[in-house]
């Protein structure tokens, strides 16, 4: 497993912890993140940027979510589900550095793993609508290593 994949699954755990138990992010990163990613410090640190971005960015991340989740309130997705959306949507909108692709194949493959059976589907038809909105919009900012396959992106958002 990878250590970005170890630390997304950590901050899963953490905005489902800060969700039910309304603990504090800082009482959250010492129990969860740290103690988990203590052997590497570059993975700890996107950890606890990943987990404090997504809880600041998690009203937005809500809106767009529910504009795509057709059918769907945001209270009846399961909070695993809702945490993987907000991460992902966060990495789409926040994380110049890391492509569309890899965020959503990182929150379908927790999924299968931590949630329900279908819900790796539903995260992928999800965050396959907010990507190429995001990107007819202009808001999909990426650089670097972020641009991997965007192409791909733009040519499927021109063409819908």
């Amino acid at each position: 497993m990878s250590t970005r994949r170890k630390a997304r699954i950590q901050v899963m755990k953490a905005l489902y912890a800060h969700e039910q138990a309304g603990d504090s992010a800082e009482h959250l990163v010492g129990t969860l993140l740290a103690p988990e990613l203590v052997e590497d410090e570059g993975t700890l640190e996107f950890a606890e940027s990943l987990f404090r971005t997504t809880l600041d960015t998690s009203d937005e991340a809500d809106d767009i979510i529910q504009e795509h989740a057709t059918n769907w309130d945001l209270p009846r997705i399961t909070v695993v589900d809702r945490a993987l959306l907000r991460m992902a949507v966060t990495e789409f909108l926040e994380f110049e550095e890391i492509p569309p692709k890899v965020s959503i194949d990182e929150a379908i493959e927790i999924a299968q793993t931590y949630s329900t059976p279908r819900s790796d589907t539903f995260i992928n038809g999800v965050l396959d609508a907010v990507v190429m909105e995001l990107e007819r919009e202009g808001r999909l900012n990426k650089s670097g290593r972020g641009l991997i396959g965007i192409e791909a992106i733009r040519e499927r958002a021109q063409s819908s």
